[in-house]
């Protein structure tokens, strides 16, 4: 069963307002290369992660969730997409679920400013919700214009910094990835008018499941093949990415030495070298019981939150992302 089966979360809808923000925009030709590579990039697939994030945060409210979580949930997956344009193309990456990254059809340029309409739109959108009784939209249009960026940056940063730290490893994930999820679920609560304290627990949840998500992520570069990830094997690697298992692996001298003299001149030869080497270590086991740490902390905030029907949903994400790929 899908994980919008195993929620009964209704996929159709969230697809159809999230084309909405494109198709409903009167500025936006409907046949311009920029609505139509949107709408693409919408088809194109992806689990809606965040979007089922926040209708779940919706079910710990006092009314029930409705359009407005529906819309919430629409503009966290339009954030998402966004980032994931800018990503591919400073990876440099071809591939994205496993058809052509968007930037290898549109040219750099555009993919650029499309990428930066979808930021721009979400955050025009939000802007006519915000208010007192509605301040919790903002935290969505934050992450869209400030963490989500700078989580982009710090990667960017750090491309090939074999000294960064564990700290900064950890800030740059979370900026990059746990903290949308997070704000997903908060949201979402919110939205439903559910109390502060329930709508933190939640975000504490969800700030878990995103830092377990993205070092499960990390993992995969080393573990699955490019047919199962949708981007060449090692991907991380070769673009200079120092991941949790390579800040594992840089613990040990003489696989240091190798790791690094990786930079972006090297041959594929000499990446699939470290990347077998970095496989036959303990590294990857070492970063994936971090993961488990946090997916262990996000189970101690099911139960806080057990007296609601609603955290079955949540058991459900945590077993979801207990056993993502494996």
């Amino acid at each position: 069963m899908k994980l919008h089966e195993a929620l009964n979360i209704d996929l159709n809808e969230i697809n159809r307002e999230i084309e909405n923000f494109v198709t409903r925009d009167k500025d936006v030709p409907k046949k311009s290369q920029l609505a139509q590579s949107v709408l693409e990039l919408v088809a194109s697939g992806g689990k809606r992660l965040r979007p089922l994030m926040v209708i779940v945060g919706s079910r710990f409210g006092r009314k029930p969730s409705g359009r407005r979580a529906l819309q919430l949930s629409a503009a966290a997956e339009f954030i998402h997409a966004a980032s994931l344009i800018h990503d591919d193309i400073i990876d440099d990456a071809e591939l994205r679920r496993g058809g052509p990254a968007l930037h290898t059809k549109t040219g750099i340029l555009s993919a650029v400013h499309i990428g930066n309409y979808m930021s721009a739109r979400v955050i025009e959108l939000l802007s006519k919700h915000t208010g007192d009784k509605n301040r919790y939209v903002h935290d969505l249009s934050s992450v869209a214009t400030a963490q989500l960026c700078l989580g982009e940056y710090q990667q960017m940063e750090h491309a090939y910094d074999y000294d960064i730290t564990m700290e900064q490893y950890l800030e740059k994930s979370r900026n990059k990835t746990a903290l949308l999820m997070a704000t997903c679920l908060r949201v979402g609560a919110l939205s439903s008018e559910s109390t502060e304290e329930v709508a933190n627990l939640l975000y504490t949840f969800g700030e878990a499941l995103g830092m377990s998500f993205q070092i499960q992520d990390d993992l995969l570069d080393f573990t699955q093949s490019t047919e199962i990830l949708g981007k060449p094997a090692g991907s991380d690697l070769r673009h200079g990415q120092v991941t949790l298992p390579v800040l594992y692996a840089l613990q040990d001298s003489e696989l240091a030495a190798d790791i690094r003299k990786i930079g972006s001149d090297s041959s594929d030869a000499e990446v699939m070298h470290v990347l077998s080497l970095i496989n036959r270590s303990d590294a990857l086991a070492r970063a994936e019981e971090i993961s488990q740490d946090y997916l262990e902390q996000a189970a101690g905030i099911v139960e806080q939150l057990s007296a609601y029907p609603a955290h079955t949903d949540l058991e459900t994400l945590l077993q979801y992302f207990a056993g993502r790929d494996r």
